[in-house]
């Protein structure tokens, strides 16, 4: 029996929200707490997707999956990954089945980590160590997130999600392997296509706190929204402000320099709310409310909601700060740099419970 549990990161933005899309770079924490998948070979070509929302059954073929169903959204992302990943081996291959955790909510909302891109990520790792494979697992989750975003989407959640600590990472252009998906030959284009834009940097150096501001985000609105408002010369303006903050954020909390980080923070988000639909109430008050307990921090993500990461010059700092956010009633987690996709030595066994009972 071939088996094997792996863990991945969320993930949150530091600085590059919007830029990243036009050409410019994303600074990305990832963070806890991780989730886990559980995959086990089968003796035949079924694949079985374990969810606590339900099944997606169906079986391997060298053309991609087949599944019994039309994957409903919660299995969306996993599906379009597995079936990239068999179009990438192309051969008649071993059956598995794979069981995930759900991702963390509040009230029932999303947080913002992520959850779509570790999905993809804990979905090709599974692919490529259960079948046998070589395929960049990195490259595949990329190319199926996209994929299941109609091409949309800039690749750095995915990308901190597998490589974890801090990424700086600029958008890589999957297009062609998305229509080399869909036509065939996808292994082959996925293979050579060019090295990720991606680097893995000093982790920050100053306590740090996620904040959620009570209301979660529809980020592909949010940036058709922005798009509609700024021409292409204003994207651009915007890309070398931003890229020019981050570069000065990244090395103020790679430092430990709270006053550096402090300023860096106040002009990305002054940059980030000047695109105007970024800015809500609940993402002023959190950050109004960092700022009267001598923190500092900045929207994490395309903003509309979602949350905040809040950057504390010391561990007493981010214990008031937190207890002045939870007095409040809103969510307040402290957060670290995390390591990226890895195998765990202890499955989980409400994830191997799953996989025994889909036989």
């Amino acid at each position: 029996m071939v088996d094997r549990t792996l863990s991945a990161p969320g993930k949150l933005f530091l600085a590059g929200e919007y830029s990243v899309l036009w050409g410019g770079v994303a600074r990305v924490l990832a963070v806890g707490p991780r989730v886990r998948a559980y995959v086990r070979r089968r003796p035949d070509r079924r694949v079985d997707v374990l969810l606590a929302e339900g099944r997606l059954s169906g079986s391997t073929t060298p053309l991609g999956a087949r599944w019994d169903s039309t994957p409903t959204a919660s299995f969306h992302f996993v599906a379009r990954t597995i079936d990239l990943a068999m179009r990438a081996v192309a051969q008649d291959g071993p059956g598995f089945s794979i069981a995930f955790e759900a991702s963390p909510t509040a009230n029932g909302q999303k947080l913002g980590f992520g959850s779509s891109a570790r999905a993809c990520v804990l979905a090709a790792e599974a692919c490529r160590t259960v079948m046998g494979a070589s395929f960049d697992a990195l490259k595949l989750a990329l190319v199926a997130h996209a994929s299941a975003q109609g091409g949309k989407g800039s690749g750095a959640d995915v990308a901190a999600c597998f490589a974890g600590d801090v990424v700086r990472y600029r958008k890589a252009d999957v297009s062609a392997l998305i229509e080399a998906g869909n036509r065939g030959g996808f292994g082959g284009a996925l293979s050579s296509a060019p090295p990720v834009d991606v680097w893995r940097v000093m982790p920050p150096r100053l306590p740090m706190l996620y904040v959620f501001s009570g209301q979660s985000a529809s980020t592909p609105s949010l940036i058709s929204e922005v798009e509609r408002t700024l021409d292409v010369e204003g994207r651009q303006r915007f890309v070398l402000q931003s890229d020019a903050l981050g570069g000065q954020l990244e090395e103020a909390l790679a430092r430990g320099d709270f006053p550096g980080a402090r300023a860096a923070a106040t002009e990305l988000q002054a940059l980030l709310f000047s695109l105007g639909p970024t800015k809500t109430p609940g993402l002023e008050r959190a950050l109004a409310l960092a700022a009267s307990a001598g923190c500092a921090g900045k929207q994490s993500g395309a903003g509309g909601g979602d949350g905040c990461l809040i950057f504390a010059p010391d561990e007493q700092a981010r214990a008031a700060v937190k207890e002045m956010f939870e007095a409040r009633d809103m969510l307040a987690l402290p957060v670290a740099a995390e390591p990226g996709v890895r195998g765990e030595v202890l499955a989980r066994p409400e994830l191997v419970g799953w996989v025994d009972a889909a036989g």
